[in-house]
């Protein structure tokens, strides 16, 4: 993967060259007030900006605090200068070399490059937790005839799933199918690189994310569907 050498080549909306420079941060403490994490281990993205503006990129690097950051972009939403802070935290983060990315999401993201699925679910498991939780719907009043569609070609839209959504949070898939059924709506996911979390964007790491995309979009090709849910 191709990474830059220093965060100056990141551009704000109005063109100005340095997105995080004295002259663009006031140092307002907005995008502190905003940030949902904003507090923990000393993390506050006003610092993060103005590290990066004093050019101590390495410092930031090897720091946790782009690690803490949860890129939910309030920070950028809410920053009169329109500082893309987000953008700031991934580049960050691409810089770290890729063995030392925190242990979770660095091995998570392996995982979906080599298995399509960030848990190394065999497909035989998921296809078989995918059943199971419509079977549960068809025990509800009015949804007793619903199906899981699973590589169904044609269907009008591909929805990806989030990997907790087959670990530990299957109840939340039920909402989307019985709204699904209750439509009339022809859906379907794939049975494989079903995946829909790309710790490639989380990472900093541009190349696993165009890669994870491109396997979406290549199933939607194969599968001749014209509309995506992504819910991550």
């Amino acid at each position: 993967m191709t990474t830059p050498t220093d965060l100056s080549t990141l551009r704000p909306r109005d063109g100005a060259r340095w997105p995080f420079a004295q002259d663009v941060c006031m140092t307002c403490g907005i995008c502190a007030c905003t940030c949902p994490v904003s507090g923990v281990d000393g993390f506050d993205p006003r610092k993060v900006v103005r590290l990066a503006a004093m050019g101590l990129e390495q410092e930031l690097v090897e720091s946790r605090w782009p690690w803490i950051c949860t890129l939910c972009g309030k920070c950028e939403h809410a920053c009169p200068m329109e500082v893309r802070i987000p953008d700031v935290v991934r580049r960050i983060r691409s810089l770290r070399e890729r063995d030392h990315v925190p242990g979770v999401l660095h091995k998570g993201l392996q995982a979906a490059l080599e298995t399509g699925n960030n848990l190394r679910l065999p497909k035989e498991d998921f296809l078989f937790i995918l059943e199971d939780v419509a079977g549960e719907i068809r025990e509800e009043h009015g949804f007793e005839k619903l199906q899981v569609q699973v590589d169904k070609k044609g269907a009008r839209l591909l929805t990806t799933i989030h990997n907790k959504l087959v670990n530990t949070h299957t109840e939340d898939l039920k909402h989307w199918w019985k709204i699904f059924h209750a439509a009339g709506e022809s859906w379907t996911v794939s049975s494989e690189n079903w995946e829909g979390t790309s710790w490639g964007y989380f990472t900093g790491d541009d190349a696993a994310m165009k890669t994870m995309a491109g396997r979406i979009l290549n199933q939607m090709e194969t599968l001749g569907i014209d509309t995506l849910m992504w819910p991550e």
